[in-house]
């Protein structure tokens, strides 16, 4: 077969094969179809663990005596996940994100048997924690792996396979954990996760371990790439394959610049050089530079962003403790954990995040605001109705349902390519139907309005976000070089997950504050006489103004 090549471009050749068939492939062809199946079911691990959880916490709550840190028991997962996402980050970038998913999961299973045999709510709460570390570890390198394994055409369409992936969830989830709460109790909703992490054990590991693993540049070949590419060939990253180039031609990826990102976040192309023994580059591919063929020490943890997340979790979780304990001593842990919180954001997030500073920045910043507002409203959605309304946990849970459809619905439409030219005012839209949700959803305190008033407005809500969140994830990777894409989605799962831990602590001091406590040892009625409607609306209209203020972060995520 040698014989019918021309000499010295048979590399050439199989790269142009490579790419058109790759370009012409969906996140189900036969290159991604088992990659994109098996993150996609860790993805469902986890949305069945928040729909499930989410219906049978009330429940928890109050046979451990807990209602009145209900919000803490969100927030301390968060809190953890912080610095279990700048780990992550690093873990990913350095040596590839097979290990931070592998610990991830194990951690995010052992966290939910810790607290599903809790027997007082401190205890609970340290299983979310620990749940919260493993979840933290996960997502940053389900981004990384995505980053890495998809070209950034096909990285909207995985992302809508993300929300997707909470269809079921969503319908199944708040039933079954209903159910089984009701017959069996609520620790079986916890314990019984875990089995779910034989599926993406199973379907997603081998496939990391092939396309994704190892760190930027090196050996490991992309999805398709033919074995006989050496070590070091430039890859485009738009088309998911090698680039082959004359030496004197070859020059690093312009999709940055043809996309609109910042100069600075376009790819440029990997120099890295073969592996000792190897032959040298056929003719037709870059050859390496002679300075990367130098050796160079292992790259080794940022001990400085190790501290700084150490700092953010510890500021945090001090906050969230002196939310819940209002009293004047709550004064000092609240001043210590400002103190560690503020220098760890300053450092940990890119410079100009919180001024809505334009591009990276502002997608940084959008994340936060959109998760944390929703967030901390969605988490007590349900103790409001099964306190105010006399609803069972099940029924409670099922006015959530509609969402993981809703939620899909807007990230797919965000995907189709000719909304791309829109994107920013799609997610403008979104977060204006966002704020509208959140502050509809109390009028149900007011006895004739009827309960299904939740399930629609939240399946409103639910869509706006699919519009957001999805697209934050792309514009990041679109800005982001590939060794920057694991701190650069750390830095976005940060602002995610600081902003829902402070949302949520906040939202659970005034919670407390208005007497919301007391609301679960009186809910026992359809009418829920003697607990506190204004708790829960001091809950949601601030999130309905945060939610607002990121319709007008939505404007300043393109660079002039």
């Amino acid at each position: 077969m040698g014989a019918l090549r021309p000499r010295g471009t048979g590399v050439a050749q199989d790269v142009g094969r490579v790419v058109v068939g790759e370009r012409a492939e969906g996140v189900l062809g036969r290159s991604y179809r088992a990659l994109s199946v098996g993150i996609v079911s860790v993805v469902l691990l986890i949305a069945f663990e928040a729909m499930a959880v989410g219906t049978a916490m009330p429940v928890a709550a109050r046979e451990l005596d807990g209602v009145s840190a209900y919000g803490f028991v969100f927030s301390a997962y968060f809190t953890t996940s912080l610095f279990g996402m700048v780990l992550s980050g690093q873990w990913s970038d350095l040596r590839g994100p097979l290990g931070p998913l592998t610990t991830g999961i194990a951690a995010f299973a052992a966290g939910l048997l810790l607290s599903g045999t809790a027997g007082a709510m401190w205890l609970f709460i340290v299983g979310r924690a620990v749940q919260g570390l493993g979840g933290g570890l996960v997502i940053v390198a389900l981004y990384v792996v995505v980053g890495r394994a998809y070209p950034e055409r096909l990285r909207p369409s995985i992302m809508a396979g993300f929300a997707a992936s909470w269809i079921i969830p969503s319908v199944v989830g708040p039933l079954a954990a209903g159910a089984v709460t009701e017959q069996l109790g609520w620790r079986w909703v916890f314990v019984g996760i875990p089995v779910l992490v034989v599926l993406p054990l199973g379907l997603a590991l081998p496939q990391i371990r092939r396309r994704a693993s190892g760190p930027v540049g090196g050996p490991a070949p992309g999805p398709g790439a033919p074995a006989d590419i050496p070590a070091g060939t430039p890859v485009d990253i738009q088309a998911g394959a090698p680039s082959v180039s004359s030496p004197s031609t070859a020059s690093p990826s312009t999709d940055g610049a043809s996309s609109g990102a910042h100069p600075a976040a376009s790819p440029p192309s990997p120099a890295s050089a073969p592996a000792p023994g190897a032959a040298s580059a056929p003719a037709g591919v870059s050859a390496p530079s002679s300075a990367s063929a130098s050796p160079s020490p292992s790259p080794s943890f940022d001990r400085r962003r190790i501290r700084l997340a150490l700092g953010i979790s510890v500021g945090a979780g001090l906050l969230q403790y002196a939310a819940q304990d209002l009293r004047w001593l709550s004064v000092v842990p609240a001043a210590v954990g400002v103190a560690l919180l503020v220098p760890a954001v300053l450092g940990l997030l890119p410079r100009g995040t919180y001024r809505a500073v334009r591009g990276l920045p502002s997608v940084v910043l959008l994340r936060g605001v959109a998760a944390g507002s929703f967030i901390a409203a969605e988490s007590f959605v349900p103790l409001m109705l099964v306190t105010q309304r006399g609803l069972s946990p099940t029924l409670a849970g099922f006015s959530l349902a509609a969402g993981g459809g809703a939620w899909a619905l807007g990230s797919w439409v965000q995907a189709r390519a000719r909304v791309e030219p829109y994107r920013e005012r799609l997610m403008t839209t979104g977060m204006v139907v966002v704020a509208a949700a959140i502050v509809t959803v109390p009028s149900v305190l007011i006895e004739t309005v009827p309960v299904w008033t939740v399930a629609v407005a939240w399946a409103f809500g639910c869509f706006g976000m699919g519009l957001v969140i999805s697209s934050t994830s792309v514009l990041l990777l679109k800005l982001s070089a590939p060794e920057e894409a694991g701190t650069n989605s750390a830095a976005l799962q940060i602002s995610d997950g600081l902003s829902n831990a402070l949302l949520l602590a906040a939202g659970g001091a005034a919670f407390a504050a208005l007497g919301g406590g007391a609301a679960g040892h009186t809910a026992t009625t359809a009418s829920g006489s003697g607990s506190h409607p204004a708790a829960f609306i001091a809950v949601f209209l601030p999130m309905a103004a945060v939610a607002l203020l990121g319709a007008w972060v939505t404007t300043r995520l393109r660079e002039r």
